[in-house]
């Protein structure tokens, strides 16, 4: 049953979760299960988040040990939540969090029954991310009605069971937008080409031979929409080449007829409550800076899933979900009193990101990273350290996991420069 906000106003709670996606529900299981007074707040009018839509496998395959739909995946998450009898809010927004003290805040929440004002000691924040729309891309042009995002094709496909049109082009290779490729080609739609900007795709590697190549769908690499076409309905959108340096290549335009143009140009943190109350942001990541249990700046914050960094995999959601529910536990265990010196994670040669950001060397830890450009035979090294690791293929749009094991740092170390090189 749905918990009540207001019994909450009388009491401190252990942690409050905000998200009921993967990263939220992981959260919250956790933390009751290690025995924390748990609420969940979610803003839609249900648990699951994204994977609710995707009904496509790929999902649970190294958390659950099988290949399952998104649906699948979910399900068995909010079995298990509801299962603990955790207490949640449905279309609960919070529009603030105040911090009373460094063992206190207050989660000011908006939701059909009223405002509350919750006590709690830590937060985890596992809001997700939101897509990046055209605005954000540089396609000049007409506004017409068949413009979505990827997301939003999604949703009315496998939601609603509505087609957003009959001839389509992707702006971007991200993995959702390969896999709304392959949806719209099994539902009869021509996907005309799959328009990528870089030299190599956005996706994973599976999803590109998946949903494309087995589909005969034209990926259009080094390539670039530079306008829309159409006043009342899309029309058509004009295609260049694009050189090193990312710009179109004069005289190198060609029109392309289609009625709906679908951008798969990425996800971005969804970070502005976070950035309100003062946690630092990394450009990099465009998330949260966090330490090895992922906790913010701001003591007893923690992140996790899509709302710290853009995952290409459900089951590191997870992961990071149950990781910040340990976090919240020991900052508790601690009354908040911070007893660990932090080393500094930062970016070397061929590396565009590394989560988390900040590491001990007291425990085991995952280091989450993206590489620049792709490489095979690679090796990651960390300064101080030596090589740690060694990568058949690393390719930007796969998230590189490495195992930083406990005692491996030297004392005397003030950071930490991870890069991927060649053999």
């Amino acid at each position: 049953m749905e918990g009540e906000g207001r019994g909450y106003l009388l009491r401190v709670l252990d942690t409050v979760v905000i998200g009921g996606g993967p990263a939220g529900l992981a959260a919250a299981i956790k933390s009751c299960e290690y025995g924390l007074s748990t609420l969940l707040i979610e803003v839609n009018d249900r648990l699951g988040g994204i994977p609710l839509q995707c009904i496509h496998p790929g999902f649970g395959i190294h958390y659950f040990k099988e290949d399952l739909t998104g649906t699948e995946f979910i399900e068995r998450l909010i079995r298990r939540f509801m299962d603990l009898g955790i207490n949640y809010l449905l279309r609960a927004y919070v529009r603030d969090i105040v911090i009373k003290s460094h063992d206190l805040k207050v989660v000011k929440v908006i939701s059909p029954k009223g405002t509350y004002e919750l006590l709690t000691r830590t937060v985890i924040y596992a809001a997700g991310a939101r897509e990046r729309h055209i605005h954000e891309i540089g396609v000049v042009g007409d506004r017409p009605a068949g413009i979505y995002t990827a997301g939003e094709v999604q949703a009315m496909m496998d939601i609603y069971g509505l087609l957003p049109g009959r001839e389509a082009v992707i702006i971007g290779s991200g993995d959702v937008g390969l896999i709304v490729a392959r949806r719209l080609a099994l539902e009869g739609v021509k996907v005309v080409a799959v328009i990528e900007l870089m030299p190599w795709p956005g996706g994973l590697t599976r999803n590109v031979i998946q949903c494309l190549r087995d589909f005969n769908i034209p990926l259009l690499l080094s390539h670039v929409v530079t306008k829309v076409h159409g006043r009342k309905r899309v029309e058509g959108v004009t295609v260049a080449r694009v050189g090193n340096d990312l710009r179109p290549i004069e005289g190198s335009e060609e029109f392309i007829r289609c009625d709906t143009v679908i951008i798969a140009a990425g996800l971005v943190p969804n970070t502005d409550l976070l950035e309100r109350i003062g946690v630092l942001i990394d450009p990099r990541t465009r998330g949260p800076v966090v330490n090895e249990l992922l906790e913010t700046t701001i003591p007893g914050i923690f992140v996790a899933g899509n709302a710290l960094v853009i995952n290409d995999l459900v089951d590191n959601v997870v992961e990071q979900g149950e990781l910040a529910a340990l976090g919240a536990r020991v900052f508790i265990e601690n009354d908040g009193i911070p007893t660990t010196e932090w080393v500094r994670v930062k970016c070397g040669s061929n590396v565009r990101l590394v989560v988390p950001q900040l590491v001990s060397g007291e425990r085991d830890v995952k280091l989450y990273l993206r590489v620049l450009k792709p490489l095979t035979n690679a090796r990651v090294r960390i300064g101080g350290v030596g090589v740690v690791s060694y990568v058949p293929k690393a390719m930007p749009a796969e998230m590189t996991v490495i195992n930083l094991r406990r005692g491996s740092l030297p004392k005397e170390l003030k950071e930490l420069v991870v890069e991927v090189v060649s053999e």
